[in-house]
C-alpha cells in the first residue's frame, strides 16, 4: 500500500485478477464487462538479438536514486540498472539475487552470503562494504528515503565477512527479508555513493550498479539511454539488445499514437481506455500479467462520520462496483474482495483458494446501506472525498462514490485539488486536513499480502487515517514472526478478516496489469515484477 505510487496506478488502473490460477492454465477470469482475459507472466520468448529498442514511460523519472525511487517511472528504469540482494521473478516468487543465499540462525538475525566476482558497471568488484553502505544509506534520516520504515526493526547492518553481511534485529521481521527483493535491498557502489554525494541519481550524477544495463545518458525532458553491461554476472539474463532508449510521453493519446506508429516499441502501464484502439490497430499486442494491486477507498478521518463502522459498511454496500469497473477500467477487472489483491497471495499459492477465493463477493444492497446510515444517526452528514484532474479514473470513481452516498443519505462532497496536492496527501499529514476519503491503488512490492496489511498497523507511515486496533496489531506481529510462508498466510488471513470487518479501507476493484509490445519486440515480463526484475534483458526479436 505504498500510496505515493497511487498516482501511477491511477494513471493505468492497474491491478490483478486471478493471476495465480490463470498462470497455471486455469480458465481465464471473467471481467465485470463480461469479457475474458488471460494472465501470463511472460510474453513469447525472444528468438534473436536487437541493436536497440525504444520503451515508452508515461512520465519522466523524478530520480534514479534507488533510495528515493518510489514510483513506476524510476523503478521501471532502475530494474535493469540496479539489483537487490534477492529477486522477485516474473511468476511472483522470491529467489536469490546478489546474495547467493541467506540464513536465519535465530529470529533476530539475517545473514546474507554474497555472490563472488559481481562487477559494478565501472568494472570494480562488489563487496560486503558496498552492501553495508547501500543499506545503511536507506536507514539514514538524512537520505529521506521513503523505504526507511522497512528498516524500523534493524539494530545494525554489519560486515561479518568479505562476502557476508548480517542484519541484527530488535524483533522478528519476515517482511524485511522479503523487501530485500525490492528497493530496500538494492546494492550500489560505496565509492560511487561517496563521490556523487547529492548529485547521485540525478541527470547530472552517476549510477553505478550491477544490473545487465548501465546508465549511458539522461537528457532531462528528452530521454534516458541504457547500454549493455558486458560483464554482467547472470548468463541467464544476458541482454539481447545492445541499447534501450526510454521516452517520456504524458499525454495518453500521444502515447497510444507512439505505439501504433512504431516510434515506441512497447511500454507498461497501458491506459484501459486505449486497449481497444491498440488491438484494432494490429501493430502489436496488449498482454496481461500478474499483479498485486487493488483500487480502494482509504479513510483519512476516523473522528468524523466514517469513524462509525456502520457508516463505512453502508458506503461499501452502496457501491455498484461492476459499473465502476466499466466506467473507470474499461470493463477490465473484477470487484475487489479485500484490500490486498488476490495476486499478492503468490508466495503460498496452495493457500490462495482457501484464504482468498472463499471470501464472499462484495454485496450491492442500497436498502441495507440506508438502514445502517439511519442506525448510525449519520443521515445528512457530510463526507469529503478528495478528487483531482490527475487521471480520469479518479473523477470517475469519485463521482460514483458521491452518487452512492446520495442514494443512502450521506452528503459526499467532492474536493478537487491539483495533481501535486493529491500526491501530497500520501506523504504529508497536514495535506489530509478536512478530508475523509481518498481513492488509492495500493500494491505489494513482494508477492506476500502481509506487506500490504502492515500499513494498517497503529502508527505506520501508510496508515493515513491513524486507525488503531490492538487485536490487529497483535495479529500482525504474530504473522511477521512466522518464517514459513504457508503458516504466515494463515496468520495473514486473520488480518484480512479484521480489515474486512472494520473496513478502515473499503475495497473497490482489481483490473489487469498491462503491457504493450509492438511487432518487432517480444520476451518481456508482463506483470508487476518488472519493477525489480531486469525485464529489458529478456526483450529481443521475435521469430521471423
Amino acid at each position: 500500500m505504498r500510496m505515493p505510487r497511487t498516482i501511477a496506478l491511477l494513471l493505468c488502473t492497474a491491478a490483478v485478477a486471478a493471476a495465480t490460477s490463470a498462470c497455471s492454465g486455469a480458465t481465464p477470469p471473467k471481467t465485470a464487462g463480461g469479457s475474458d482475459f488471460k494472465v501470463t507472466p511472460l510474453s513469447p520468448p525472444a528468438q534473436g538479438p536487437l541493436d536497440s529498442f525504444t520503451w515508452s514511460l508515461y512520465a519522466e523519472p523524478y530520480t534514479l536514486d534507488y533510495a528515493l525511487a518510489y514510483d513506476y517511472p524510476p523503478n521501471t528504469v532502475l530494474a535493469n540498472v540496479c539489483e537487490q540482494l534477492m529477486r522477485v521473478t516474473p511468476d511472483m516468487k522470491i529467489e536469490p539475487g546478489l546474495a547467493v543465499k541467506y540464513d536465519r540462525p535465530d529470529p533476530l538475525t539475517l545473514v546474507y552470503t554474497l555472490r563472488p566476482d559481481v562487477k559494478f558497471h565501472d568494472g570494480t568488484t562488489m563487496t560486503a562494504d558496498d552492501v553495508v553502505a547501500s543499506l545503511q544509506r536507506q536507514m539514514d534520516p538524512a537520505t529521506g528515503s521513503p523505504w526507511g520504515s522497512a528498516f524500523k526493526n534493524v539494530k545494525a547492518v554489519e560486515k561479518t565477512g568479505p562476502l557476508e553481511v548480517t542484519l541484527r534485529l530488535t524483533k522478528p521481521d519476515v517482511l524485511l527479508h522479503e523487501l530485500m527483493a525490492a528497493s530496500p535491498g538494492t546494492v550500489e557502489s560505496a565509492a560511487t555513493l561517496a563521490a556523487a554525494g547529492k548529485d547521485y541519481g540525478t541527470p547530472g550524477g552517476k549510477v553505478n550498479c550491477t544490473g545487465p544495463y548501465a546508465l549511458d545518458t539522461w537528457s532531462q525532458g528528452a530521454g534516458i539511454t541504457l547500454k549493455k553491461h558486458g560483464a554482467y554476472w547472470d548468463p541467464q539474463l544476458a541482454p539481447k539488445a545492445d541499447t534501450v532508449k526510454f521516452t517520456f510521453i504524458e499525454d495518453t493519446a500521444a502515447r497510444t499514437n507512439a505505439f501504433l506508429s512504431g516510434t515506441a516499441d512497447g511500454g507498461y502501464m497501458v491506459a484501459p481506455a486505449t486497449v481497444g484502439q491498440l488491438r484494432s490497430g494490429a501493430k502489436g499486442s496488449v498482454l496481461f500479467g500478474p499483479n498485486t494491486a487493488a483500487s480502494n477507498l482509504a479513510v483519512l478521518d476516523f473522528k468524523g462520520p466514517l469513524g462509525d463502522p456502520k457508516v463505512r459498511q453502508a458506503l461499501s454496500l452502496a457501491l455498484d462496483r461492476k459499473n465502476i469497473i466499466k466506467a473507470a477500467a474499461g470493463g477490465l477487472g473484477v470487484p475487489a474482495k479485500a484490500p490486498a489483491a488476490r495476486g499478492s497471495w503468490a508466495l503460498a499459492p496452495e493457500k490462495t483458494a482457501a484464504l482468498f477465493d472463499t471470501l464472499p463477493e462484495p454485496v450491492y444492497d442500497i436498502a441495507a446501506a440506508k438502514k445502517l446510515v439511519q442506525e448510525a444517526g449519520a443521515a445528512g452528514r457530510k463526507i469529503t472525498l478528495v478528487t483531482s484532474t490527475l487521471a480520469p479514473e479518479i473523477s470517475v470513481v469519485a463521482n460514483a462514490v458521491q452518487g452512492a452516498g446520495r442514494e443512502i443519505g450521506l452528503d459526499v462532497e467532492l474536493k478537487s485539488v491539483a495533481p501535486e496536492a493529491y500526491s501530497s496527501i500520501f506523504v504529508d499529514p497536514a495535506a489530509r486536513a478536512g478530508l475523509d476519503l481518498v481513492i488509492t491503488n495500493g500494491y505489494d512490492n513482494t508477492p506476500d499480502p502481509l506487506e500490504f496489511y502492515q500499513y494498517l498497523r497503529t502508527g505506520d507511515f501508510g496508515n493515513y487515517g491513524n486507525w488503531s486496533n490492538a487485536e490487529y496489531d497483535a495479529a500482525f506481529d504474530r504473522a511477521n514472526a512466522e518464517p514459513d510462508a504457508a503458516k504466515r498466510a494463515e496468520l495473514t488471513a486473520e488480518l484480512q478478516k479484521i480489515a474486512m470487518r472494520e473496513l478502515p479501507i473499503i475495497p473497490l476493484y482489481e483490473a489487469p496489469y498491462m503491457v504493450y509490445l509492438g511487432k518487432r519486440v517480444t520476451g518481456a515480463p508482463t506483470g508487476i515484477a518488472q519493477l525489480y526484475y531486469p525485464w529489458a534483458a529478456t526483450i529481443g526479436a521475435p521469430a521471423k
